[in-house]
């Protein structure tokens, strides 16, 4: 089916079609985002002219003041999905101070298009439910909700347990998926107990994290500039944190929309109420026919699920009647209904009724002041409870004990006993199913089960001895210890919703079992043995902010008891790097850190020292004590002796690599480095869950660098980029952070500005949202030396004194000391030569102490440039030139080596020792066997065409 004509614009491999708001490459459809998708038809409809950022703001955000940051956002974004830069193809270019232009070449022309629908459609962020195949009487609802959605933003269902306030939501939000080009994230906050864990969840499912005191503001600089529909699910037990919440995000994030099921309003600013009412029942003026009943989706609801339990209904009209009154008394609820159809297949349609009158109360909804769980069902799940043998309702209230979804396998974990056997308790389940008081929905080739909210409560208050509840609570978190010790491997490797949904369920009840052990009536050494399994997975999960909670509590709770033990150790190391990550390097980071490392070195077995080790080493490096650090490393090695774990054999190597870059041995870096990436495909495993970050990552971004020091530039730019490019498949945000500070700060080192200005907008796209703080400053401090290297010096004195004051505050220095050189450059430029060049000493000094001695042959280069801008014929010149090759030399690095070498031959020259200086010079370019044209290589030829013309 053909559309009408629509104008597009065509460049290169794509086809923009802005009516439709369609972007397609070689005829498949590119997702973007609405912003995005914005920006790119305002740039494409002007090619080759420069569209401020100003303007392009009035014209993407007409309606909303934001800052340039959302604008970098979006700009980075889009070049992602158009691959500029990749193979060369170019399409967005920054002109600093300016704005933006579109460069490629653009052809318009009128083509018919077809329908939308013809596109595959593909959302991979939503994470909804499964939608029921088929939905009874709630069309108009959800016809309702997206109206009310997209002219209010912010929209609370609100109606009594059990009318299918989440069933709507789902519905609604499987309506919406395709106007929010698929950002729809469904939240379940009923498995929640505490209410501070509102928004870190909100985190966790969208699958970032925020180490900070107020993950809320994490969450609106995430999602503060993404056309994003968010579903909060359950909210009246966690009500004033879900209230606050999405008060905020509403506020401060306009491109949000909001969608929360309660019991009750939030009643927040910018709230608008949708009350959800029950299924439309025959009243009871109504003579009940056959034809007119089945007009009325409560009746329909009801026959459905009789049908479905297996029964057969033969309705005549006065089985109607009788049908009818059963669904007036129920008010329509469905879940009422479902319950009540579910046993006609048992007592049939008139002795249920019977059943009903006998059992049920009616006087819904219930007092205010009775428990949230107990507002509107109560009667209902009395009945249905009492229609239960003993024997389920035992296994019942032993499965009320999980908090969201369990496995087959988790029930028979809790339920068996030595007087119950799994073919009861299969038996017991499948009987529970059958009578819609345990909820069962496939998981890939398995069945998950969970009790609805309202009959879980009702369980809970089941009346059973003290004795029992304890051993009920025992059971449930011996079973969380062993699913989590048996899933643990998995967990560095969770990249979508979807995945990470179903061990969120897990976590939940790992949270509730460890809430109970370290409780008044709990089980603290299985606590601890809990908290020391959980511990990787929040690392991996990066819930640092919960990695610190749980580990310190069991620490705590180790006491006097057993200290030293391995346990402790994990716990310590899992507490050092949650507090390195979320508070810098502080004392306590460094005392947890330590305090495992001697307890692994009594205790642990070579596998558990590196993976100790490791951290510590990071920490060392973060907090600018180099020397340590590779200690650390060197240590690391001795101990990793046959070592077969590859996951730890990548981290041992990449963290040797990284500090022997940074000590100047330039050939055994590469080395160490070489040998992480080999190892690293071999493992599915990553270091993310006791480092933090993918070590092989680590590996590959300082590999690059280190190409370069050693004169290989298209090497090192090619490995920079394959280095981003493995990061993006991880899905991990620090991770990629990591890989594209190393690149941005290669790509300065080149002269490659556009490159590094392009990768600069990405590291803060990637860092801004997940808080990432000195990743963040580094960004910043980048932009200082670009604005440098482009002529604006005075503007990047002012960056980069502000961003060097922010990393020595953290304390973050592994790239100081490149920074500080770079605002020496800043101050020589803008004649500030005394300040220059006591800045200088002062770093040479620290490179002497810290032992970064890697940038020590460009340290003593600058400062024979300021040395001689203050008194041309100064002899320490020549002297701190000489020192800077013979260092070079040693280190292997050839690149610093030709820069100084360029530098001595133009002092030389002007010395008039011509032939010294040529022979300087010619030797350090014969070093390059690549084509003369890196900017040093271009300087070093011009240089000596111009000796060989004098």
């Amino acid at each position: 089916m053909i559309r009408p004509v629509s104008e597009t614009i065509a460049f290169g491999p794509f086809t923009l079609i802005v009516d439709e708001r369609l972007l397609l490459r070689d005829g498949e459809r590119v997702k973007l985002s609405a912003r995005a998708f914005d920006i790119l038809a305002n740039l494409a409809a002007r090619p080759k002219q420069v569209v401020s950022k100003k303007a392009l703001l009035d014209l993407v955000w007409p309606d909303v003041t934001v800052e340039e940051s959302s604008l970098r956002f979006h700009i980075a974004n889009l070049r992602k999905a158009l691959g500029d830069s990749v193979n060369g193809a170019r399409y967005i270019t920054t002109l600093t101070g300016r704005g933006y232009c579109f460069v490629a070449p653009v052809s318009q022309k009128a083509i018919p298009t077809q329908i939308q629908a013809e596109v595959p459609a593909f959302f991979p962020q939503a994470n909804l439910p499964g939608r029921l195949s088929r939905m009874i009487g709630r069309k108009q609802d959800c016809e309702a909700l997206s109206m009310m959605l997209s002219a209010k933003r912010f929209v609370t269902i609100v109606g009594t347990g059990g009318v299918g306030k989440t069933t709507v939501a789902v519905a609604a939000g499987q309506h919406e998926i395709q106007a929010f080009s698929g950002a729809v994230h469904f939240c379940d906050l009923g498995a929640l107990s505490d209410p501070d864990l509102v928004a870190p969840t909100v985190a966790s499912l969208l699958g970032v994290s925020f180490p900070s005191d107020d993950p809320v503001r994490g969450l609106i600089a995430y999602l503060a500039n993404t056309r994003t529909l968010l579903i909060l699910d359950t909210c009246e037990h966690v009500i004033e944190a879900a209230a606050d919440l999405a008060a905020r995000l509403f506020a401060a994030a306009p491109q949000v929309h909001l969608l929360a099921t309660s019991r009750e309003p939030l009643l927040v600013e910018g709230e608008h109420i949708y009350n959800l009412a029950p299924l439309a029942y025959p009243p009871d003026d109504l003579e009940p026919t056959i034809a007119v009943a089945r007009e009325f989706p409560a009746i329909q609801l009801f026959v459905e699920r009789v049908e479905a339990g297996g029964a057969r209904l033969d309705l005549n009209d006065a089985q109607v009647a009788v049908l009818s009154n059963i669904c007036r008394k129920l008010d329509g609820l469905p879940l009422a209904i479902e319950l009540a159809a579910g046993r006609v297949a048992s007592y049939g349609l008139h002795q249920t009724a019977t059943l009903l009158d006998q059992r049920l109360s009616l006087l819904w909804p219930g007092p205010r002041t009775a428990s949230p769980r107990q507002k509107t069902l109560q009667a209902t799940l009395d009945w249905s409870f009492g229609l239960l043998s003993e024997f389920e309702r035992l296994v019942l209230r032993r499965l009320a004990i999980f908090v969201d979804h369990f496995s087959m396998e988790a029930a028979l974990a809790i339920v068996t006993s030595t007087t119950v056997d799994e073919a009861l308790v299969f038996e017991a389940i499948a009987s529970l199913v059958a009578k819609s008081m345990v909820a069962a929905r496939p998981a890939g080739a398995m069945m998950r089960y969970r009790l609805l909210d309202t009959t879980r409560a009702y369980a809970l208050q089941y009346d059973v001895p003290d004795a029992y509840l304890a051993d009920l609570a025992g059971r449930h978190a011996g079973y969380c210890l062993h699913w989590l010790e048996e899933t643990g491997n998995e967990w560095p490797t969770l990249s979508s919703a979807a995945q990470r949904s179903l061990h969120l369920a897990g976590l939940a009840n790992a949270r509730e079992a460890l809430e109970w052990c370290f409780g008044p009536d709990g089980d603290a050494r299985l606590g601890i043995r809990i908290a020391v399994a959980a511990a990787p997975v929040f690392l991996s999960m990066s819930l640092l902010t919960e990695c610190h909670r749980w580990t310190e509590r069991a620490i705590l709770a180790l006491g006097d008891a057993m200290p030293g033990e391995r346990e402790e150790m994990h716990l310590q190391s899992a507490l050092g790097v949650s507090l390195m990550f979320t508070r810098g390097g502080r004392d306590a980071a460094l005392m947890a850190l330590d305090r495992s490392f001697t307890i692994a070195k009594k205790r642990g077995n070579a596998l558990e020292q590196i993976q100790v080790l490791g951290p510590l080493q990071m920490f060392h490096l973060r907090t600018g004590n180099f020397r340590t650090a590779l200690h650390c490393a060197e240590h690391c090695s001795m101990i990793a002796g046959a070592l077969e774990d590859s996951a730890s054999t990548t981290l041992v190597y990449s963290l040797m690599g990284i500090s022997l870059h940074l000590h100047g041995e330039l050939d055994r870096a590469r080395t160490a480095l070489e040998a992480a990436l080999r190892y690293g495909p071999h493992s599915g495993r990553t270091t993310t869950d006791y480092l933090g970050f993918d070590g092989r990552i680590l590996a590959g971004a300082i590999l690059a660098r280190t190409l370069w020091l050693q004169g290989q530039p298209d090497q090192a730019t090619e490995r920079a980029l394959l280095t981003i490019k493995d990061a993006e498949i991880l899905k991990h945000p620090l991770t990629l952070s990591i890989a594209l500070v190393w690149a941005v700060s290669l790509f300065l080192w080149q002269g490659d500005l556009d490159r590094a200005d392009h990768h600069i907008d990405r590291l803060l796209s990637c860092a801004e949202p997940h808080s990432l703080g000195p990743y963040l400053t580094l960004a910043r401090g980048f932009r200082g030396e670009l604005a440098f290297r482009r002529g604006d010096a005075e503007r990047g004195i002012n960056i980069l004194q502000r961003c060097l004051q922010e990393l020595h505050a953290a304390p973050y220095e592994l790239l100081t000391t490149p920074l500080n050189i770079t605002l020496v450059q800043c101050l020589v430029s803008t004649g500030r030569l005394t300040e220059a060049l006591a800045l200088i000493n002062d770093t040479i000094v620290s490179v002497e102490a810290n032992e970064d001695l890697c940038y020590m042959p460009e340290a003593l280069r600058i400062k024979a440039g300021i040395l001689g801008a203050k008194k041309p014929s100064d002899e320490g010149i020549e002297a701190c030139l000489t020192q800077s090759i013979d260092i070079s030399r040693i280190q292997g690095a050839r690149t610093w080596e030709l820069r100084t070498a360029t530098d001595l031959a133009a002092v030389l020259d002007d010395r008039g020792e011509r032939d010294r200086a040529r022979a300087v010079l010619e030797l350090r370019v014969a070093y390059f066997a690549e084509d003369l044209h890196t900017p040093d290589l271009k300087s070093a030829a011009l240089l000596l065409a111009s000796m060989g013309q004098k």
